[in-house]
């Protein structure tokens, strides 16, 4: 069973600017294993997650978990 997901609220047209910045794909809402929001990269090769703090998506590779 997949966990939920959390929408993150955001004007769609800044939605559509978010990439991750490592492989370029597209981000979607998400779940971290501990309930927070994330933002999870759809590139199949190299999935990637994303924290959102304070409502903020953190977009540094540093910050990224694998999934």
């Amino acid at each position: 069973m997949s966990e939920p997901t959390v929408n993150i609220p955001m004007d769609a047209w800044a939605r559509e600017l978010l990439r991750c910045p490592v492989t370029g794909a597209t981000l979607v809402d998400g779940t971290g294993p501990d309930g927070e929001p994330e933002l999870h990269s759809t590139d199949p090769d190299h999935p990637l997650a994303y924290p959102v703090r304070d409502g903020i998506p953190v977009l540094l590779e540093s910050d990224a978990r694998a999934l």
